[in-house]
């Protein structure tokens, strides 16, 4: 038998790839419900010894609740019936306690270790759908200028039209739906410790970006094996910036592809939607968040578009939009850059 020439090697091998690839590809993902419930949820941070609510494989989809940020009491106040007020809601906050809340203040379902998931690698979070659970929100009043809030009037419990996808904020406002979770994050690098649910960072966390939506993708650095990605503070809608600290708070439950992206090594969180490239970073100086965004944005385009980096700085200023993400998530404050799609015509 003849021995096989290097030719033959590498076309033997470019086939077991595809075969192994194809395989990969065509196996019918899992689908998981996580249900968010006292001992399937992380209140109020991020951390690398968190102990995992679900193991899925990579490719796999959770069905996942997800709550507000408030209380059964809070909410009472607000004006919520009080069979209104979701029985999952009650329990986690009547049965975590203690040392297994804070320092954030976010109920975030999850930890789910994704099989596979290494330092260096990325998580693929891929949004299949965001569905409302309530026929309300509310928003608060506190945030980046403060001193317009009437402390006497609090909060604002809000209306949700979940037929026609809008909300009445006062008559004669009509708000737009479009719903995301708040937070998707992954654990932070283990030196970092237990990290508060409320800033976003390098693991994503609170970023708090409303382009998030259902069929929008976002990447995050891992960090932890088995990654162990979290969810929460859900939005009815929000505005750029957050600039009162919240949007229209509520309960969502959604369809999430968690998939591992080996060997792409990020610094900062990325993401893509139907029409935009987005690039995003966060800093307490916002002129440091900017300029770590601006630049991620270059990276990304020399990365996948083979530009220069003064031809990718020209384009980002051409056709690229700077945007405040979030204002109020202390000590970080987000800034993302988005670079429409449209532009690429191959």
């Amino acid at each position: 038998m003849t021995p096989p020439t290097p030719l033959t090697r590498t076309t033997l091998a470019l086939l077991l790839t595809t075969v192994a690839v194809t395989a990969v590809v065509g196996q019918t993902p899992t689908t998981h419900r996580l249900l968010a419930t006292p001992e399937t949820v992380a209140y109020g941070y991020y951390w690398s010894e968190a102990t995992p609510a679900l193991r899925i494989k990579s490719g796999d989809i959770i069905d996942v609740d997800t709550l507000l940020t408030n209380s059964p009491i809070g909410l009472t106040r607000l004006g919520v019936p009080e069979d209104q007020v979701q029985p999952s809601l009650r329990a986690i906050v009547q049965g975590v306690t203690g040392d297994r809340r804070g320092p954030g203040g976010h109920i975030l379902t999850g930890p789910v270790y994704v099989e596979g998931a290494m330092p260096g690698d990325a998580l693929e979070v891929k949004i299949l759908s965001v569905d409302l659970a309530l026929d309300y929100g509310y928003n608060g009043c506190s945030g980046y200028v403060r001193d317009n809030c009437d402390r006497q009037a609090g909060p604002s419990l809000i209306p949700i039209d979940r037929k026609t996808m809008t909300s009445q904020f006062l008559p004669g406002i009509v708000i737009p739906l479009k719903p995301f979770f708040g937070s998707m994050g992954v654990a932070p690098a283990p030196e970092l410790g237990r990290v508060s649910s409320n800033p976003p960072g390098r693991h994503a966390g609170n970023l708090d970006n409303r382009e998030l939506v259902a069929g929008s993708t976002l990447l995050i650095p891992v960090f932890v094996p088995g990654a162990l990605f979290q969810v929460g503070d859900g939005h009815a809608a929000q505005g750029d910036g957050e600039v009162d600290q919240t949007g229209i708070e509520t309960s969502l439950r959604g369809r999430l592809q968690l998939t591992v992206r080996k060997g792409m090594t990020l610094a900062w969180p990325r993401a893509e939607t139907a029409t935009d490239y987005i690039a995003m970073a966060t800093d307490p100086d916002l002129t440091v968040a900017t300029k770590l965004a601006i630049q991620e944005m270059i990276n990304f385009l020399v990365e996948t578009r083979g530009l220069t980096k003064h031809q990718a700085y020209q384009l980002t200023s051409i056709a690229g939009h700077v945007s405040i993400t979030q204002l109020v998530d202390l000590p970080n404050l987000g800034v993302h850059v988005k670079m429409s799609k449209q532009i690429f015509q191959k």
